[in-house]
């Protein structure tokens, strides 16, 4: 509580610090008002009255009473909002007074501090998130595409994937919004794999066919992943296979990582088949049956044979989480075409057989981390090892 004249005394004051300290308890007595209605008028007058002082603190003060409130006087709002900087850039950021209408034309015009002002707002609306990519400035795109709870267009993300994707920084921020669009995410993807191909600490690091293998199965997995998300669907399949994109390495990789849905869609593609009938042969088909629709999709004969075998394995295993089970699917594939073809692998069949033959080496690895640590973790006694040979002992000759 406070005597009227003292508020009176306060706000004709002399001294900035104590107009300021009244500005703010006018704000603050304004927005929590429950007295007599000749009151809260005379409080929005004195209100009024602050927006012409002199000092900058004074308007400060009357500016952080009302900042946050969603009931803050409309007209007193927007006067600040054209205020000193130090006072526009903080109601920009925090007034939730301020609606599209009046950030719109700001956005146009404003510089780089007032717009990242802006980008930090509690609530921004896809409009105004737009409005400010368009502004091409890397710091304030970045800002907003980190902003994952604001929806922005599909058509914006793919533009942005092809004007910005050399920046390490804002694809990282495109690859962790969950609109973005299949297409953006798999030319985001390829920008990634080249980055990684071209970094010198990649490249001292590992051969260069171990990293190109490395890297084409990141990126197959990638892909089949993609496919897999429920807002890629059937479209993005069909770019796949209109851009040529779709070839038996990834089909293969597609079922050894157990991304069936993604085979099933790129088979109901390529052969011009309902996906229903195609998830329902995979399921249940015959060798013939299937071996009939992989000739569908326009495979050769001996891909169709090895395709076949390689879905009735996976039949019998969830190759999606469980690598014991993809080693055992690769390595019995790997020997059952030893066998068949006696050692003289098809032509048809090297590209495949070369990639099986990589699954082998990589599933074994990854399938036999740890294992020693657990067995000794979990049993007694010790490790029997042969005995050492005995060093033949030399005569020295007599000197």
């Amino acid at each position: 509580m406070i005597p009227y004249q003292a508020f009176a005394d306060l706000c004709r004051s002399s001294d900035s610090d104590e107009r300021g300290h009244a500005a703010h308890l006018a704000a603050l007595a304004y927005l929590d008002h429950r007295g007599p209605a000749d009151e809260h008028a005379a409080l929005y007058a004195a209100l009024i009255g602050f927006l012409d002082d002199p000092s900058v603190k004074v308007r400060a003060a009357l500016a952080y009473g009302l900042l946050h409130s969603p009931e803050a006087p409309r007209p007193i709002v927007l006067a600040l909002l054209h205020d000193s900087p130090v006072i526009s850039r903080a109601v920009l950021q925090y007034s939730p007074v301020l609606v599209d209408a009046d950030l719109m034309p700001l956005v146009r015009v404003q510089d780089s501090s007032a717009l990242l002002a802006i980008a930090q707002r509690e609530r921004l609306s896809a409009r105004i998130a737009a409005a400010l990519v368009a502004r091409n400035d890397d710091e304030l795109t970045l800002r907003v595409l980190r902003r994952i709870e604001i929806s922005l267009a599909p058509d914006l993300l793919l533009d942005l994937a092809g004007t910005h994707g050399d920046s390490a920084a804002i694809r990282g921020a495109l690859l962790a919004r969950r609109d973005l669009p299949p297409a953006a995410r798999l030319a985001m993807l390829r920008r990634v794999t080249e980055s990684l191909r071209g970094a010198r600490i990649v490249k001292g690091a590992l051969a260069p066919e171990r990293l190109e293998r490395l890297l084409r199965d990141g990126t197959d997995a990638a892909v089949a992943a993609i496919g897999e998300a429920p807002e890629a669907g059937p479209q993005f399949v069909a770019e796949l296979v209109g851009a040529d994109q779709i070839n038996t390495r990834l089909l293969l990789h597609a079922v050894v990582t157990g991304h069936v849905m993604f085979f099933s869609t790129c088979l109901a593609a390529l052969g011009e088949v309902p996906q229903h009938k195609v998830f329902a042969l995979l399921e249940n088909g015959s060798r013939a049956a299937l071996k009939a629709l992989f000739a569908r999709c326009g495979l050769d004969e001996a891909i169709c044979g090895l395709l076949g075998r390689m879905v009735l394995h996976a039949r019998l295993a969830d190759l999606s989480d469980d690598l014991s089970a993809r080693h055992y699917v690769v390595t019995a594939l790997t020997e059952e075409l030893l066998a068949e073809y006696d050692g003289e692998i098809p032509e048809a069949l090297e590209e495949a057989f070369a990639y099986l033959s990589e699954q082998n080496i990589s599933l074994a690895r990854l399938a036999a981390r740890g294992v020693m640590a657990a067995f000794a973790g979990s049993r007694d006694g010790a490790l029997t090892l042969p005995p050492a040979p005995k060093a033949e002992i030399m005569a020295l000759p007599a000197a």
